[in-house]
């Protein structure tokens, strides 16, 4: 990560996401509060003064001028205008409007490999109008991959001490073990080594590893891919000075004395270590990607269409999202 991008006076970029879910709802709510850290929302101007209108919300929009400090005031956000095609309407799907999800998130990559922001945080994004609008969209952490040239980025769920990374992301789960390799993980397992180091600040990361099949394949009567990938895997990472431990049952691995050795676990697969960690913290985990140069976190939940517009969406997920960005990036510089 350059230190351009982790200037003490640099905002933070939150892209409002789906126009027509709650990400506006969030944002909104987010300036209800005064804020430590000064805080750039990436959206179009006149659907914030429509939500805001809607949610009976009363707050100060100041237009985004680079290089001028952001408000942090209670009531207060500062917008970098991003123009929809047409007017977003709670809770509907509008397909002209995707184009211009995807250009917010865009915006945030580039003024935080510029140095112009110091950290980016995403509201939730509908992945199917992207797709129906005939983009190629299969997830956040992909997408910011590609604009930033990053080889291998790793999706990591953090809820306090419990930190999740996942060895494949967002895959059909038919596909998830031809997916596994001994190179994959590996990788997978540097990366995730390196950047609780940089990013969190732990000096020798303990890792545990989960297993792909039931009981980690029992001793290969339940699937050989503990034996002849992950186990492998885990031994060229211990040569390389990782300190990495398992393949452990996932149906136990997350049970608390077992947690407690570790800083980290990482899962095989979406399903099997995402539930654990938003049943423990729906309302307050937070997506953070690993292996880009730039700080990224995100919401860990969806669009939510039924409740934007409503007042009755959390927002506890995207202040805590703001939070570790801020923390994060005052750790780097």
């Amino acid at each position: 990560m350059s230190a351009a991008a982790h200037d003490t006076s640099a905002p933070i970029a939150l892209t409002c996401g789906e126009s027509a879910g709650i990400g506006p709802d969030l944002c909104l709510a987010v300036a209800k509060a005064a804020r430590r850290y000064p805080l750039v929302c990436l959206a179009d101007r006149e659907l914030l003064r429509d939500r805001a209108r809607q949610l009976g919300l009363a707050c100060r929009f100041h237009e985004y001028a680079p290089g001028t400090p952001a408000a942090r005031g209670a009531g207060e956000l500062t917008i970098l205008h991003q123009p929809l095609e047409c007017p977003a309407i709670p809770g509907r799907l509008e397909v002209r409007n995707a184009p211009a999800v995807l250009r917010l998130i865009e915006r945030g990559v580039d003024g935080c490999r510029s140095g112009e922001f110091a950290a980016l945080v995403t509201s939730p994004v509908q992945k199917s109008i992207i797709n129906e609008a005939g983009l190629p969209f299969t997830g956040h952490t992909e997408f910011l991959a590609a604009l930033c040239g990053a080889p291998l980025p790793v999706m990591l769920l953090v809820a306090g001490r419990l930190r999740v990374a996942l060895a494949t992301t967002h895959l059909p789960l038919r596909a998830v073990p031809d997916a596994i390799t001994q190179e994959g993980l590996l990788a997978v397992l540097t990366v995730l080594d390196r950047d609780l180091r940089a990013l969190f600040g732990i000096a020798r990361p303990r890792i545990g590893v989960c297993g792909l099949n039931p009981h980690a394949g029992e001793n290969g009567h339940l699937g050989t891919e503990e034996q002849r990938i992950i186990s492998p895997a885990l031994a060229a990472a211990r040569l390389q000075g990782l300190e990495v431990h398992g393949p452990f049952p996932a149906d136990t691995m997350f049970v608390p004395r077992h947690l407690e050795p570790y800083d980290a676990v990482l899962a095989m697969y979406h399903d099997q270590g995402l539930p654990v960690l938003k049943h423990a913290a729906f309302d307050t985990a937070v997506n953070v990607t690993l292996g880009l140069p730039i700080i990224r976190t995100s919401v860990d939940h969806g669009t939510a269409l039924d409740l934007a517009g409503t007042g009755r969406a959390a927002a506890g997920s995207l202040i805590a999202a703001l939070e570790l960005a801020s923390g994060l990036s005052t750790r780097l510089r």
